[in-house]
């Protein structure tokens, strides 16, 4: 340790223990969205996408969202970043202060400027990563503490630089499996003391800091993981999740947390799903 949608129906009653909090997110449309090069295991540009099939998906996503009772903050695409899409990647938020993402691919580098702007122009306080750090790709915010990973996107290293701004916990963790390239496609935050994930993406040693540090977490399958069901958004009680990871979904409803299934194969296609659609502008 260091510094398109189908939601579920007849859920448990054991739901109503569960409170939702109202969340504010930053999102941008894929109007631009497109799998043009390959910067991860799940891009493949012969095969292309459908933009238009995307848009709706997302359309649908958002829409989702604001049903929920949150609030969803518009960023304008910008032509030439397919992959702007992914605002969770912007950086990490917490307050009026912002740790702006530092890409590690220059295919997404431009988006730095994009996110700098947009933050700027809302009054937030914005410092930018000294060090490759993806944002909320890699850095997940359990309570107080913030979960900070590496391996694929940021630095170890960088993982200071998030303690020191934020002034917060960081708990280092290493991702192993290249098919979970970020954090948030190998764990999710339930709420301020649960988390679920994924064991086998993380190296032997986070998993032992994992089960110590949340003996109660919500353990996903592979087939769970590989359909997204991890790159997930829970207001505490309302998870929003890819469509095909049923098994998690009856595991979340079975502890009280009602899941909404949402269709996000498009998006997948660049390697991202709800959580990574979905920036959060903490209070």
């Amino acid at each position: 340790m260091t510094l398109a949608m189908m939601a579920s129906t007849d859920p448990d009653t054991t739901a109503t223990q569960r409170t939702a909090r109202p969340r504010r997110f930053l999102m941008a449309a894929p109007r631009y969205f497109d799998v043009t090069y390959r910067i991860n295991p799940w891009m493949h540009p012969a095969a292309g996408a459908d933009r238009s099939v995307a848009l709706t998906q997302w359309v649908a996503l958002r829409d989702l969202y604001r049903s929920l009772g949150h609030t969803v903050e518009e960023l304008s695409p910008e032509r030439g970043l397919p992959d702007l899409v992914f605002t969770a990647n912007a950086g990490l938020v917490i307050g009026e202060m912002v740790l702006l993402s530092r890409f590690r691919h220059p295919e997404r580098q431009g988006e730095e400027a994009v996110f700098r702007d947009w933050f700027r122009a809302h009054g937030y306080d914005v410092a930018q990563a000294t060090l490759p750090n993806e944002g909320e790709g890699d850095c997940l915010v359990v309570g107080e503490t913030i979960l900070a990973a590496s391996g694929f996107r940021t630095n170890a290293a960088a993982h200071v630089q998030i303690a020191e701004r934020f002034a917060r916990p960081v708990v280092s963790l290493v991702l192993a499996d290249p098919r979970f390239y970020h954090l948030d496609t190998a764990l999710a935050v339930l709420d301020d003391r649960t988390i679920a994930y994924y064991p086998d993406a993380f190296s032997a040693r986070s998993r032992l800091d994992l089960e110590r540090l949340y003996p109660d977490a919500v353990i996903a399958t592979e087939q769970d993981a590989i359909a997204f069901g991890l790159n997930a958004c829970s207001d505490g009680r309302n998870v929003i999740l890819g469509a095909g990871a049923t098994g998690i979904a009856e595991e979340l409803r079975r502890r009280g947390f009602v899941p909404h299934l949402v269709d996000t194969s498009e998006l997948r296609k660049a390697g991202g799903s709800a959580k990574c659609c979905a920036l959060e502008l903490r209070p």
